[in-house]
């Protein structure tokens, strides 16, 4: 575990060069004081990041390309870079409701949701908790419960502790970005609690409205059995000669762990084409021309 956390950490500094930053600040947000950064002009892209992840690690290589064509605003979830934990554990809910109140302390009637891991899950949670603030979704690595999760990850799960991040660059990442740097541990034991908390959501996603792009690795923590039960929730579809392109869109990435999305740099070349493609496309789609049973 600990060899791949080094690895992962050193991957994500060589994939992340410095990003222009327009604004940042501090926003209340349910009680915490939640940092975001604002990058870019456009339509609101709000990013996500993963668990013991912040700005910088999940974000910075794509920050430059998303904020061409979108005003993006990264966020630091609760306890994570340089938002300060509170009294409260971390769940998907509250995590929610706080990018809900960033949005409207920035003045931002909606927004597109870009997530990753646990981030996707908040992304989730915001269109099903706060449906009119939300025009698109990004979701890469993402749940709709926990039955998605392969046998034996809770038992990973429960073997965690804070030693095990010892030296690592996510743990030397949040002791340079934290307030408080001596709380890691906390983060662990909240994180743990979270990813040991059963869950289904899979009624509330079937309501999702949005167009959406699911986004996963072919060797993913998430099961293959369940992406296809997230496609068919969300609406996709077969044959889109003839029946059209939904609001649903479904890419598998090869060669690829769940760490990988985001790690390896083939992966990321993908997603600064494949995502503001998917962020500026006119979904559903009618059948196309020309096509038997098109227009």
């Amino acid at each position: 575990m600990k060899t791949l956390l080094t690895v992962i950490g050193l991957a994500a500094a060589l994939l992340t060069p410095a990003a222009a930053q327009e604004k940042s600040g501090l926003a209340p947000a349910n009680g915490l004081q939640m940092y975001y950064e604002i990058h870019g002009e456009g339509t609101p892209l709000v990013l996500l990041h993963g668990a013991y992840m912040s700005i910088p690690s999940n974000w910075e290589a794509l920050i430059p390309t998303l904020a061409k064509t979108h005003r993006v605003i990264a966020v630091e979830l609760q306890g994570h870079g340089r938002t300060a934990d509170i009294d409260r554990p971390i769940t998907y809910e509250a995590m929610a409701d706080d990018v809900a109140a960033l949005l409207d302390h920035l003045g931002i009637e909606k927004a597109a949701l870009f997530g990753y891991s646990m981030g996707a899950g908040v992304a989730l949670q915001v269109a099903v908790r706060h449906a009119d603030k939300v025009e698109r979704i990004v979701a890469a690595s993402a749940s709709m419960s926990y039955d998605g999760l392969p046998e034996g990850f809770e038992a990973m799960v429960a073997s965690i502790t804070p030693e095990m991040f010892a030296g690592s660059p996510m743990e030397a990442e949040y002791k340079q970005l934290s307030p408080h740097p001596e709380k890691f541990p906390v983060l662990v034991d909240k994180l743990k609690t979270l990813d040991l908390q059963h869950f289904d959501w899979q009624a509330d996603v079937a309501k999702i409205a949005v167009p959406t792009l699911l986004i996963f690795g072919d060797a993913d923590v998430i099961t293959l059995e369940h992406i296809a039960k997230m496609h068919a929730t969300l609406g996709g579809v077969a044959n889109g000669d003839l029946n059209g392109l939904p609001k649903l869109q479904l890419a598998m990435l090869p060669g690829t762990s769940h760490m990988g999305v985001f790690m390896v740099p083939q992966n990321l070349e993908i997603m600064k084409t494949m995502v503001p493609t998917f962020l500026a496309q006119t979904l559903p789609q009618p059948p196309m021309a020309g096509v038997p049973g098109g227009e």
